[in-house]
This record gives structure tokens, C-alpha cells and sequence, in this order.
């Protein structure tokens, strides 16, 4: 293994760089730090955009990142929102940086109370441990970035700015001009480089106000500054570089942001570079993908003992829930006409059961239902939906709650078929997948097995809240069976949910 130099930091305060600039001196008035030599040719940038609303970059002056959508990946989804962690920057800046969700990396709020980072550390920790010949980099100036330890321990050099009295001002062009003569300087391996500002002029003016158009505008030519600064380099076309783009939290029309509207739940990854698909949206994508990310493109294998809960982003999913074809609402009034979000058609080779299903309802929820994270947590505010983070793109859900919500008689009783896969010549059959349940009053939840065609039993029940976890089910393989399907059955009247997502059937 290449010896590496001793880790080092480098700090520089506002007050310095204040006085610095008020005599006219560049952004970069304090040392830059001098990093190890870097031993990569896969060089990673990680630029994380505080508060920034992806939906708001298409109405901005904004080229260069317009220009990575088209060159790379963009993908957008939502948060959690409370109880599992507010929408607020330190369980943002702690999912995206450890790759975990907050109900492993125990960040809920800012105070960091709960943190778990010693098991679940941030990737520049978990590079320090595993690649330590890399020569890495972090530029923050939110200080809690730092203190708590979120996301620049394990760095060799760092430049963290102080706020100002009522504690945070903004310093993204002191760290982009810092960044700038790092990439085009000296040899870094990997880079995170933190711009705050939006999230300030989001608090200010809001993300629907044209201050915030053109702070996004703002950081947009550090994005090209930083990218041409890569272009740049002596060894540039010998290199390989992925340049990621993400953010922690969005933001209201009016500003604001921790609770559980969708505007303030709103994140993206943006990333280009090899073997990421040029002008790809994928549906699946999840904040916790940045890290996954960043290991693949470095060559590191992730050990399953890290728990992380992403995925790299060039991932294509498999999932055949994710390729059906949605529509807009029907009953749901208080979702967007354009927010295409559920059908009742399943893909082919699965089936619905409704033999047993009351009449009337809410259209959209009667029976299994096919949606995505939006349309489904758009329908009422506050009852934990948001809090479905593990299954990704469309999922399977069957919601008594939402379906009562309109005149309806008799009870819930649907079941969601899978296809029949073969077991022949097989001892036993496992079933996983991704589930969100929440338990009430008589409702239940069965998953039962069919061999042959024969009459199912049931090998799992739910009789209480599983709040988005993986989940697996063994079950051995009678003598002489040849195919297996399973059923998911959810029953009840005016209870809560059942989300299904994710599944996949192996035989041993």
C-alpha cells in the first residue's frame, strides 16, 4: 500500500478572510492547504448545494448545471419527514454523507442528538479507513459539518469558515476559489465542497422568489468554475472524474423548511462521469445514493457489514413496478392534475384479487395500487407516509385509511399475486422485499405460498408497525413442487397501510 502523510487540517476563520477581502484581496486570502499527492486516476467531486430545490434550476440562469443533466444522470426524490427526521440540514447532510437513512445514522434533528457516526461514518471517514492512500479534501463553512464530525473527519486538508454572531454567513465564494486552485493546482483524489448560500436566500426571500433564481445562477458558475478547473488539468485526459451534485433539504415558495410539505422534502443526484448514463431521470434514485456513488466510481467495494441503505446511481432498476404506466388522480382533488402517480394495472405475469373488496372508496386506493412516494403521501399530511424511504421509484400499496376517505361499503379485502417462479429440484424457496406497515384495530396482513397452483398458506403475518425495512421469508419446497407464487393479502376497514416494494424470489 502507498504510505500516506500524516492527515492534516487546515482552518480559516471569517474574521480573516473578512479583513482579506475588505483590502481587496482574493477569496482565497489564507493558505491554501497542500495536500498529499493523489494516487487515483478515479477522482471524485462531491459539490452538496444547501436548500436547493431541484425544481426550481429549469427557471434559473443556470448552464452549467443544465449541462451535467444532459451529460449525466439527474434523479429526483423525496425525504422522510417527522417522526423519522425532520427536513432540516443535519439529518440531510448525515444521510447523504454516511449513505444510511436517519434511522440508522440516529440524526433527527440539528442538535445531532442520537448521532451514530462511529458505526455509520461519513465517506471521507470510511475512505480514510479503507483507501488511505487518497488524498482527500472537504470545503464547508456550516460549521456543524465539522463539529458534529458529519462530514469531514478522515479528510487530509479541510478549510472550515465560521458564521458570523447569529451563526451561519455564507462563504461559497471564499470555498470556491479555495476548490478551484486545489483541482487545478495540486492532485486530489476526492473532494466534498459545501455552498450554503441557497439555503439563506431560501430562509430570506424564499424558493419561489427570483432572489432565489439568481442565487442558484450564483453557484451555478462555481459548478463551472469547478468543472473547468477539472478540464484544466496537466493529467485531465489520463483521469477519471465523477462530479456529483446534491442537497440536503428543499425549501418553500415562501421559505422555510423541517416539516413535511412536499416542497420542503424535495432532493436530487446529479452526477456525471463514467459509465453514468448520459440524460437519464431515473424514478428510483434516493439521497442515500451519494455514497455508493462515490465507492463505485473510486473502486471500492462496499461491505455488506456497512449497512449502507443506497445504491450507485448508474444502477438501472429491475424492479417491474417501475416501468407501469401512471395516471393522474381521479378522486385524490387536493393532488396536482399533473402529478402522474398510481394505476391499478400490475405488471404482467402479477395479479390483483378483489373478489372479496368492498364498493365504493376513493378510486385511487381501492384494491392494490401501483404509486410513487409523491401521489401517495400527498394524500394526507402527517400520517407517516413520509416516512417510506426504502422503497424507491413505484411501489405496491394497499391503504384502507385513504380509501374510506370516500362513501364505501363493506371491508378492505384485496390480495397482490406474484408470478409463478420455478423451484423444481429445489429444497427451499426465499422470498424478499422492502415493506411499510402500520398496524390498527382488526386489520391484518398475510403473506401467504402457492405450490402448483394449489391452495395457499400463509408463511408470514404482520400484527405490528414495520416502518420501511427489509424483509425475507424462507420457506421450504414441498417434494415434487414445481412452481411457487406468493400472495400478499391486506384486509381491514378504514385502518392504515401496507407497502410493498423491491421483491424478488431465489431458490437454494
Amino acid at each position: 500500500m502507498t504510505s500516506h502523510p500524516t492527515r492534516r487540517t487546515v482552518l480559516a476563520t471569517t474574521a480573516a478572510t473578512t479583513a482579506a477581502l475588505a483590502l481587496g484581496a482574493s477569496p482565497t486570502a489564507h493558505a491554501v492547504p497542500t495536500l498529499p499527492n493523489g494516487t487515483s486516476k478515479d477522482k471524485v467531486l462531491v459539490i452538496g448545494m444547501d436548500g436547493l430545490r431541484y425544481d426550481r434550476i429549469a427557471a434559473a440562469n443556470a448552464p452549467h448545471l443544465k449541462a451535467m443533466m444532459s451529460e449525466g444522470t439527474f434523479g429526483t426524490s423525496l425525504l422522510y419527514a417527522n417522526p423519522m427526521a425532520a427536513t432540516s440540514s443535519g439529518p440531510g447532510w448525515s444521510t447523504i454523507s454516511t449513505g444510511v437513512w436517519p434511522d440508522k445514522h440516529g440524526v433527527k434533528d440539528n442538535t445531532f442528538a442520537g448521532k451514530k457516526y462511529g458505526q455509520y461514518p461519513g465517506f471521507l471517514a470510511r475512505l480514510a479507513q479503507v483507501r488511505p492512500e487518497l488524498s482527500t479534501y472537504a470545503a464547508v463553512d456550516w460549521k456543524p459539518l465539522d463539529t458534529q464530525g458529519t462530514v469531514t473527519p478522515g479528510a487530509d486538508a479541510k478549510l472550515v469558515l465560521d458564521g458570523d454572531a447569529d451563526g451561519y454567513t455564507g462563504h461559497d465564494a471564499t470555498i470556491a476559489s479555495e476548490a478551484e486552485a486545489i483541482i487545478h493546482d495540486q492532485n486530489p483524489d476526492v473532494l466534498f465542497v459545501y455552498f450554503g448560500q441557497s439555503d439563506i436566500v431560501g430562509h430570506n426571500s424564499g424558493a419561489g422568489s427570483q432572489a432565489y433564481l439568481n442565487q442558484i445562477a450564483v453557484q451555478d458558475t462555481f459548478v463551472g468554475r469547478l468543472r473547468a478547473a477539472i478540464k484544466a488539468r496537466p493529467g485531465y485526459a489520463t483521469e477519471r472524474w465523477t462530479v456529483i451534485v446534491t442537497t440536503d433539504h428543499g425549501h418553500l415558495d415562501a421559505g422555510g423548511h423541517g416539516g413535511s410539505a412536499v416542497e420542503e422534502r424535495r432532493t436530487f443526484v446529479l452526477a456525471t462521469g463514467p459509465g453514468i448514463a448520459a440524460g437519464a431521470r431515473p424514478i428510483d434514485t434516493r439521497l442515500v445514493d451519494v455514497v455508493p456513488t462515490v465507492f463505485k466510481q473510486l473502486g471500492v467495494a462496499v461491505d455488506p457489514a456497512w449497512g449502507l441503505d443506497g445504491k450507485p446511481i448508474q444502477e438501472r432498476s429491475a424492479d417491474p413496478f417501475d416501468a407501469l404506466t401512471l395516471s393522474s388522480r381521479t378522486d385524490e382533488t387536493g393532488i396536482p392534475a399533473t402529478v402522474l402517480g398510481y394505476t391499478h394495472t400490475p405488471p404482467s405475469g402479477w395479479s390483483i384479487i378483489n373478489n372479496a373488496m368492498g364498493t365504493g372508496g376513493m378510486t385511487e386506493w381501492r384494491g392494490w395500487s401501483f404509486a410513487t412516494d409523491e401521489f401517495w403521501s400527498r394524500t394526507q399530511r402527517d400520517q407517516s407516509r413520509e416516512l417510506n424511504v426504502r422503497a424507491r421509484g413505484v411501489f405496491a400499496v394497499a391503504d384502507s385509511d385513504e380509501w374510506a376517505d370516500k362513501t364505501f361499503s363493506g371491508n378492505y379485502d384485496t390480495t397482490l399475486v406474484t408470478p409463478a417462479y420455478d423451484v423444481t429440484g429445489k429444497s427451499a424457496v426465499r422470498l424478499d422485499f422492502v415493506t411499510f406497515y402500520r398496524q390498527e384495530g382488526s386489520q391484518t396482513a398475510q403473506i401467504l405460498a402457492s405450490f402448483n397452483g394449489g391452495t395457499p398458506t400463509v408463511v408470514k403475518s404482520y400484527t405490528s408497525d414495520v416502518i420501511s425495512q427489509p424483509q425475507s421469508v424462507s420457506v421450504p419446497v414441498p417434494a415434487g413442487a414445481s412452481s411457487v407464487s406468493f400472495r400478499f393479502r391486506y384486509t381491514g376497514s378504514n385502518n392504515w397501510y401496507w407497502v410493498i416494494d423491491g421483491v424478488k424470489v431465489s431458490t437454494s
